[in-house]
């Protein structure tokens, strides 16, 4: 356990190129410093029918960490904007969650400005089939996307390649859809965890859209520790798979768990009208979500610290409630050349 633990750290740690190039451990001692004063949730409410809930109020749910009652910071449904509700300090500068002050372009970003998606589509030897299809698929997502502020598009094989870093251009990433070809092993995983680390620094709602056809063949990292990490980045990951459920149970178990743990949905498609459906789906799941934010209370607990939202009043008792389950404090200065390194291939712009 404490071997994983410390891989775990170790490759959340890592440093890239964001321009373009290979990430590689450096042989100068450097560090990265987090300071995080909120704590992000992306909340979905649905009736027993699975039809979303709206026109709840901040004063409807209640928040609990570790079981110490929190109090909602600012609120958000849908693509609506944030509105403030209290201001309070932090208690603890070593959080590290979903909030920060700047942006990956390093320019001060807003909450409430709209969801941001990364879709991480699956260029490996397993899509050669059905490339053509799954390229009109994702084009099709990203014109429906309405109350997304930027999306970017990422694919996978051996590598990452950041074939469209996070933009409002919509037609820059359907250019990008076009320019992706197919070949070599899947590191879904290793790609997988880049991605969070790019979505990591970005207020207000975030979420990985992944596009896989097949089980992840190359990479070095195990999955938990992706989850674990999109947990505590606040990062939603939906994953849509082209193989159904019963061809890859091993790969099913994992998409499922590492969706659920991060507030979102697993999806195992039969057909190419599957995988559309499948699309819709996060669409309307991203244009109906809560977004709340709190500023955690004084907490001895330095690991792993549980979440639990619930809603208040009698008549909201059957109602579902999907949400991230925790966040885990880090400590985050560590020398960056004991550190492994992770390969990602150059940026599309």
């Amino acid at each position: 356990m404490a071997k994983k633990i410390f891989l775990f750290l170790c490759l959340l740690l890592v440093p890239f190129s964001r321009g373009g190039g290979r990430a590689a451990a450096q042989n100068d001692a450097s560090s990265l410093h987090v300071n995080v004063v909120l704590v992000q949730l992306s909340v979905a409410i649905t009736d027993r029918k699975g039809n979303y809930v709206s026109g709840l109020r901040p004063e409807d749910f209640t928040i609990l960490e570790d079981n110490i009652p929190e109090k909602t910071a600012t609120f958000e449904e849908g693509n609506e904007r944030a509105f403030t509700i209290g201001k309070g300090a932090a208690s603890d500068d070593s959080l590290f969650s979903s909030q920060s002050s700047e942006d990956q372009s390093g320019k001060s970003s807003s909450q409430g400005a709209g969801a941001n998606v990364f879709i991480l589509f699956d260029t490996s030897n397993y899509m050669y089939s059905g490339f053509v299809f799954a390229q009109d698929a994702i084009a099709d997502f990203i014109r429906s996307l309405e109350g997304v502020n930027k999306v970017a598009l990422y694919s996978y094989s051996r590598n990452l390649s950041r074939v469209s870093t996070l933009t409002p251009d919509r037609s820059q990433v359907l250019r990008g859809v076009r320019n992706t070809v197919a070949g070599d092993d899947a590191a879904l995983y290793n790609s997988l965890l880049l991605t969070v680390k790019d979505a990591a620094p970005l207020r207000g709602r975030k979420a990985i859209v992944v596009f896989s056809n097949g089980p992840d063949n190359a990479s070095l990292v195990p999955p938990e520790d992706v989850a674990e990490l999109a947990q505590s980045t606040g990062t939603i990951i939906y994953m849509i798979s082209t193989r159904q459920a019963q061809q890859e149970p091993i790969s099913t178990a994992v998409f499922e768990r590492m969706s659920k743990a991060t507030g979102g949905k697993a999806y195992f498609s039969k057909n190419w009208k599957d995988e559309k459906d499948a699309f819709a789906s996060i669409r309307d799941d991203l244009a109906h979500l809560y977004a709340l934010s709190y500023y955690p209370q004084p907490n001895a607990n330095r690991g792993w610290r549980t979440i639990t939202v619930k809603l208040a009043g009698p008549n909201m008792q059957h109602y579902h409630i999907r949400t991230r389950t925790g966040y885990r404090l880090l400590q985050t200065q560590a020398a960056a050349r004991d550190f492994p390194s992770l390969e990602s291939d150059s940026v599309s712009k």
